[in-house]
């Protein structure tokens, strides 16, 4: 096997087409189990691609609360493991000291976000509502969609990956991550819209898997207050993004979406 290309490695394979076959170097999705370690102790294992673990660390200990501000994060280094990589990041004390009584060390699937969580509580906390609104225009979530194809050299070269974007409400798409995750993809973007110093309220974030509850917790803790998904959402992630005041597009395409939230917000 070849050197890992930014997420993604070249293997020899073989191409079957009409009874015939050729042999080719077929680009595959990297995937490694990343350690997410918090004042030297193991918080979590995730399968991730090895790219952006920096943004990576950063936008998942925003997203589970278990920083409140990018200052929290005292220090953050990325790691290569014998079998792995790690994120070793240090946060305060009294941050460390809740996430210590979780006992919340998992060994996650791809992306996963529930594995060895011990409480309906802890799965689902409740969200404050979004102090922000605003609204997109049907354009904008076009533009967006239309563009995110060419930004997204991984899936371009495997097929592989998911896909999370953040555009401003001209559909000008700013930033983007890629990972094997889609909960991963999300949490990267996080990351580098905070040491961007974007600020959420000033667009949407497009993501090209489907829309599960997850998706919406970890958008309404970002602070955007629009959710695009290429893909259909569930109950809990519709439920959800009502009580949570985020508008909620999804199933979107070429020219057509569905609102399933606050559909009043956009605007025509």
């Amino acid at each position: 096997m070849a050197k890992a290309l930014a997420g993604h490695v070249q293997v020899d394979a073989r191409r079957w087409q009409d009874g015939s076959h050729l042999d080719v170097q077929q680009n595959i999705a990297a995937e490694v189990p990343v350690s997410l370690v918090y004042n030297g102790v193991s918080y979590a294992v995730m399968m991730a691609t090895p790219a952006d673990l920096e943004d990576f660390g950063l936008g998942f200990s925003l997203s589970e609360g278990i920083i409140g501000s990018p200052a929290e994060m005292e220090g953050l280094k990325v790691l290569k493991m014998h079998r792995g990589l790690m994120v070793a990041m240090d946060i305060p004390a009294a941050r460390y000291a809740k996430i210590a009584d979780r006992a919340r060390h998992l060994a996650g699937r791809t992306g996963c976000g529930l594995c060895g969580i011990e409480s309906l509580e802890a799965a689902m906390p409740a969200l404050a509502p979004l102090a922000v609104t605003a609204t997109v225009s049907h354009r904008a979530i076009y533009k967006a969609f239309d563009d995110l194809y060419n930004l997204q050299p991984e899936k371009q070269a495997t097929g592989a990956v998911h896909c999370a974007a953040f555009a401003d409400f001209k559909g000008n798409i700013e930033l983007v991550r890629e990972d094997v995750g889609r909960h991963n993809a999300l949490d990267k973007l996080i990351g580098a819209a905070v040491k961007a110093k974007t600020d959420p309220a000033s667009g949407f974030v497009l993501i090209t898997s489907r829309c599960s509850y997850e998706m919406v917790q970890k958008t309404v803790a970002f602070g955007c207050p629009v959710l695009v998904a290429i893909s259909a959402p569930t109950t809990l992630a519709v439920q959800m993004a009502k009580d949570a005041n985020l508008a909620l597009i999804a199933q979107a395409r070429h020219k057509s979406f569905i609102a399933f939230t606050y559909p009043e917000r956009v605007v025509f």
